[in-house]
């Protein structure tokens, strides 16, 4: 006897239906998969045999071939457990014909419980755009598919609870819609809670208003570190769009919550510095997203940047680049957004006092030459804003004047946001980094002044094409902030201003 359930897979962070076929014939017994199963799907085999004696049918004695079509893509994970397990059942006759709107996703227990799995959301979305209406998942991913509209969502806790609901007995209850949401946090830190440093401060919040790459540079104990943290408490909120691709990633991952309510926030990835090149970008024999893909619609840290090896931090500029990272393997080749803001901290040399205005700094110009070497002129051009983080007076410490709070600077922020959303409506742009070399032209129009300015700079300063473009996408950032229209002269220098460093520690 034949039957096919439809179930899906994922590959990346998109989904595509898997037909679940399974064909029982008299014979010498045997249960193979087929379809270019993974060894977790080929695993199947003992979970679903034992899943089954557990729900009280008995084993099918004879030829159990169960195919997993497209057979040309390879099938990874334990997603399938159950409709093989009720695919084997109604062959046999005890469950009536799967409907065609129906898919399930599943992976059993040797007791016919049923586990979380990671990719569900991506899953639920392509179900609903390939007409299923309904999907049968683990109790644990219910809030997870309920996030997406247009498609009933049955939770079960176990296989019996399935059978039962497709015999008629004992219905399931669908789980209600619940609107993807950011989640509502209060920090434990806050931006007032960094004594002086206003120009630091100031190229933080630039740098969150228009999604630009941070440079912090500084001896140690001035507040690199303290400042970084403390983004995620003025960037704005995810728009709906951000908070899709987002909770997809982290699906994908495993790392969505399973509470009993399901909240994205903008994500804060701090790697540490021995992170592996494959463990920034992605990689592994069924790739992963890595650290930048998961920092995708938020903020990728890099402490201590030097430390970094020179394989792990080169491999950033090309997603930085291009907002995306493909991990090609030889069975297979994925692409990962990764539309993320890259902030870096770093000293001036080993021992970190260069420069300091009253700690002699112990190092030799060959040592700091070899420190400051392992951050490469390419990866120095694609950070946005350099600022130089300099060491506190005793006064700035002790001083009882209240700062910024990141709510007043927050504001600011999604006020600049606000008009980047107005000005690149329909397009794929979400903010000022993001602008391609079209939008470039029509919004970062220079009045007379500023273009002789900028023109005088390019020169001195022997900027770059790309470094050209950053610093128009940065004053354009400046000017939002102030409500401009037009970027001036003293947006621009300022912009110019963020682009310094460079030549005061690499270009001696």
């Amino acid at each position: 006897m034949y039957c096919c359930y439809k179930s899906y897979g994922v590959t990346g962070i998109d989904a595509y239906q898997v037909q679940v076929e399974v064909d029982f014939s008299r014979g010498m017994p045997g249960f193979d998969i087929v379809g270019l199963p993974d060894a977790a799907v080929k695993e199947s085999r003992d979970r679903v045999r034992a899943a089954i004696s557990s729900t009280g049918f008995p084993f099918p004695l004879g030829k159990i071939v169960v195919n997993l079509a497209p057979a040309a893509v390879k099938k990874t994970g334990p997603v399938y457990d159950v409709p093989i397990l009720l695919s084997v059942i109604t062959a046999r006759g005890c469950l009536p014909d799967p409907k065609e709107y129906q898919a399930f996703i599943g992976e059993l227990s040797l007791f016919g419980e049923l586990r979380p799995i990671q990719g569900v959301l991506p899953m639920v979305l392509q179900a609903r755009e390939d007409g299923i209406k309904e999907l049968f998942l683990p109790y644990d991913n219910a809030e997870e598919g309920a996030a997406v509209d247009g498609i009933t969502i049955y939770p079960a806790k176990t296989v019996s609870d399935i059978i039962k609901h497709l015999n008629g007995e004992v219905l399931l209850k669908p789980r209600e819609h619940k609107i993807l949401q950011e989640r509502e946090q209060s920090y434990p830190i806050d931006l007032s809670d960094v004594k002086g440093q206003a120009l630091a401060k100031r190229a933080l919040e630039v740098a969150a208003a228009g999604g630009h790459n941070l440079l912090f540079i500084g001896p140690p104990g001035t507040g690199k570190s303290m400042l970084a943290k403390r983004i995620p408490t003025i960037l704005p909120p995810l728009t709906e769009r951000e908070s899709i691709e987002t909770a997809k990633i982290h699906s994908v991952a495993g790392l969505l919550n399973k509470g009993d309510t399901l909240n994205v926030q903008r994500p804060f990835r701090s790697p540490h510095h021995t992170v592996s090149a494959a463990g920034l970008s992605g990689g592994g024999s069924n790739p992963l997203p890595g650290e930048v893909s998961l920092a995708h619609n938020g903020v990728l840290f890099l402490d201590e940047l030097p430390e970094f090896s020179r394989q792990a931090v080169e491999i950033l500029r090309q997603p930085i680049e291009d907002g995306e990272v493909t991990i090609s393997r030889a069975s297979s080749r994925v692409t990962y957004p990764c539309n993320v803001m890259v902030v870096a901290a770093m000293n001036p040399c080993p021992c970190g006092y260069l420069g300091h205005p009253t700690i002699a700094c112990r190092c030799s110009e060959k040592a700091v030459d070899k420190y400051l070497s392992k951050v490469s002129g390419p990866l120095l051009d694609r950070m946005d804003i350099q600022v130089e983080v300099a060491p506190l007076e005793y006064s700035d410490l002790t001083s009882q004047k209240p700062e910024e709070s990141s709510a007043q600077v927050r504001e600011r922020i999604c006020k600049a946001r606000a008009v980047q959303e107005e000005r690149f409506k329909g397009t794929e742009t979400k903010c000022n980094a993001g602008m391609t070399s079209s939008q470039l032209r029509e919004f970062c129009q220079l009045t007379e002044e500023a273009s002789k300015k900028m023109a005088a700079a390019f020169d001195r300063m022997g900027l770059s094409g790309r470094a050209y473009d950053r610093i128009l996408k940065v004053a354009r950032t400046i000017a939002d902030l102030s409500g401009s229209q037009q970027i001036e002269s003293k947006h621009l220098m300022e912009a110019l201003q963020y682009r310094s460093l460079d030549r005061k520690y690499w270009r001696k």
